[in-house]
């Protein structure tokens, strides 16, 4: 009977260890699983395909394509800025040509500051069309020059003034929306003068 009593609490004490390692095997498979997950999730928030290497979320290209525009725009209205300090005959055109350089390099700088964020490639001079409108209005004197950058101004404020307002549907990136939007109201105003100074000859 003693025998019997003692082989009995052997059998229990073997299930009972057996029963322990059971259940520690499935606590450290739960915790590798937990760790996997949390690992996997980790990853998922960081995917490298929507990052570019400075860490920002891509750029489309509509914005890439918005950025090219307005800062080769931007630096065309300078330099025709230059042009009609130098050589119109109106003062008021050289006021405006004044306007323009100072408006406009304030414009460009603040783009190039963004895009330099966004790691946005922005071009470092006029489009070879833009040359060629800047050349020929650079032969230009007197009342010819005086009409000719008129002209150009109206017609390139237009052009800009649709660019700027397709932007704020357009442009996917917040920071160079509001650069769009803010600068807006600056191209108008350039369109109001320049149209005022055309109207009162």
């Amino acid at each position: 009977m003693k025998k019997l009593s003692i082989a009995i609490l052997l059998f229990s004490g073997v299930a009972l260890f057996a029963a322990c390692n059971g259940n520690n095997s499935n606590t450290s498979t739960s915790t590798s699983d937990s760790t996997n997950t949390t690992d996997t999730s980790t990853t998922a928030a960081t995917n490298p395909d929507t990052m570019n290497t400075a860490g920002n979320a891509m750029i489309d290209e509509n914005t890439k394509d918005f950025v090219n525009k307005a800062a080769t725009g931007g630096m065309e209205e300078v330099e025709l800025g230059n042009l009609a300090q130098q050589k119109a005959t109106n003062q008021r055109l050289k006021d405006f040509g004044k306007m323009m350089v100072d408006d406009h390099t304030k414009a460009n700088d603040e783009l190039k500051t963004l895009a330099a964020k966004k790691s946005i490639d922005v071009p470092t001079a006029v489009t070879d069309d833009q040359r060629k409108d800047i050349d020929k209005l650079s032969k230009k004197s007197g009342a010819d020059f005086d009409k000719a950058y008129e002209n150009m101004m109206v017609d390139d404020h237009k052009k800009d003034i649709d660019e700027f307002k397709k932007a704020e549907n357009k442009v996917n990136d917040n920071d160079i929306k509001n650069f769009a939007i803010n600068t807006l109201p600056t191209l108008e105003k350039h369109l109001d003068s320049i149209q005022a100074i055309k109207s009162k000859k």
